[in-house]
């Protein structure tokens, strides 16, 4: 049985996603409308409650849309709805970028469109990539190993820890 370190408590998880929020409303804090696309489940929680942090705080529009990826084949990718991405501002949300590959391949349905700007939020930024993927808000990053995984643990909506195994 693996050993659980846990690295974030579920009041830390929540500065952190406050922190990140404010984040994205200062980089985009000019804009109209923000669409915030969160990858199924982990990632749509946080994406849901980033967003309700920024309906608080942000005066522009802010959309959430679904995201599904297979993480271990990401070859299909569904999108919940598809507006028109052109000219927007997307952000693409996940819980952990372990080795960026879920990241990267969750990029395929902008491609057909022209978006003015795709930003990158994880709860938890792994070090060790296996793939080129720079992200713009994270909530902790960690130092590991290629052998470690990241996993955060929900329960509903509500985001009770994150931890290595």
């Amino acid at each position: 049985m693996s050993t659980r370190n846990i690295i974030l408590q579920q009041d830390s998880i929540n500065k952190k996603l406050e922190r990140i929020a404010y984040e994205i409303y200062e980089q985009n804090s000019e804009e109209q409308e923000l669409i915030l696309v969160g990858i199924w489940d982990r990632g749509l929680i946080i994406a849901h409650r980033i967003a309700s942090i920024l309906r608080h705080i942000a005066p522009f529009k802010i959309e959430v849309i679904e995201l599904h990826i297979d993480k271990q084949d990401p070859g299909a990718v569904k999108l919940s709805a598809t507006p028109d991405f052109n000219g927007k501002i997307i952000v693409l949300i996940d819980d952990v970028a372990n080795s960026g590959r879920t990241m990267l391949y969750a990029l395929k349905p902008f491609l057909d469109y022209h978006p003015r700007k795709i930003q990158t939020a994880v709860l938890v930024d792994r070090q060790h990539k296996s793939f080129p993927l720079s992200v713009d808000f994270v909530g902790y990053s960690l130092a590991t190993t290629l052998q470690d995984m990241v996993m955060v643990d929900v329960e509903g909506e509500q985001i009770l820890s994150a931890y290595l195994i």
